[in-house]
């Protein structure tokens, strides 16, 4: 297979039947392209005036072995690739005029990328994001368990939901920032929600999760405000979606946490979440 040999396409309906068996292969490193193209496919989100999602596909003896796709915002995501074929990307996506504003992908993916775009495109890239990767093996609820239980947020819910996912925005320093008006548009529309909340019925903690595609579901966001937090609300909330995304007959129950905090980090291996990769972002 010649490192080049890159197919570049805006169509997602292609993109699916070319490079669906090689996405659910392994659901659980390609957790974030399995839910960014469903979503792509069920909501056609290139509005017009936009540019369209571009897609690229490196296949040999007819398949599929890497995807990559830059959304509207620039931003290129990439499934693992050796430097040489980072770097015949590069050259590919430099020549045909392609502007990027990011890159995100495993750590050595996303850092051979960088570079090569460095060189062949004149850009300076920044390390602004690292993530660990982790999937569940065997569930194990905490002892002791908090009261209250777990119950999914209606549409009564929406004005807190809204509230905490603008708090977690805040908080890990993403953005934009989530408002009434962006909410339709942002990351967290179209995933399920559940609260944990108190036996007299009040909210301590929330849980998102993804759609389940190829068997995978991801946990996102996980969040507790932080006058609640150390009493267990987060680990219990987090033990009802992932119940839940089990029972519903998921093989791959995934989230991220930021590698450099150690209490996320702790109560999800705790849980029964083993890491399996470590990610990165540059800006360039």
């Amino acid at each position: 297979m010649r490192p080049d040999d890159w197919h570049l396409t805006e169509d997602v309906d292609d993109v699916l039947a070319r490079a669906g068996d090689f996405l659910r292969s392994r659901p659980a490193l390609h957790n974030t392209p399995l839910t960014t193209i469903e979503k792509l496919r069920t909501r056609r989100a290139d509005a017009p005036g936009t540019e369209a999602t571009v897609f690229g596909l490196l296949e040999s003896g007819g398949e599929v072995r890497a995807l990559c796709y830059r959304l509207p915002t620039h931003r290129l995501t990439l499934t693992p690739l050796s430097p040489e074929q980072a770097d015949a990307l590069a050259v590919r996506l430099a020549g045909h005029g392609h502007r990027l504003s990011g890159v995100t992908a495993d750590r050595d993916t996303a850092t051979a990328f960088a570079e090569a775009w460095r060189r062949h495109a004149d850009a300076v890239p920044e390390h602004t994001w690292q993530g660990r990767l982790y999937r569940l093996g065997t569930l194990t609820p905490q002892e002791p368990f908090p009261p209250g239980r777990g119950r999914l947020v209606g549409e009564q819910d929406h004005a807190q939901l809204l509230l905490w996912c603008g708090e977690f925005v805040a908080d890990v320093g993403e953005a934009p920032s989530i408002d009434a008006d962006s909410w339709a548009g942002s990351r967290f529309a179209d995933k399920r929600f559940t609260f944990w909340e108190m036996p007299d019925g009040t909210p301590v903690s929330m849980a998102g999760s993804t759609a389940m595609v190829g068997g995978m579901v991801r946990v996102d966001p996980v969040y507790t405000p932080a006058r609640l937090r150390g009493r267990g609300y987060a680990g219990a909330v987090t033990v009802e979606v992932s119940r839940a995304a089990l029972a519903a007959g998921a093989t791959d129950v995934v989230l991220f946490t930021h590698p450099a905090n150690p209490t996320s980090n702790a109560l999800y291996q705790r849980l029964g979440y083993v890491p399996i990769a470590d990610f990165a972002g540059y800006t360039f």
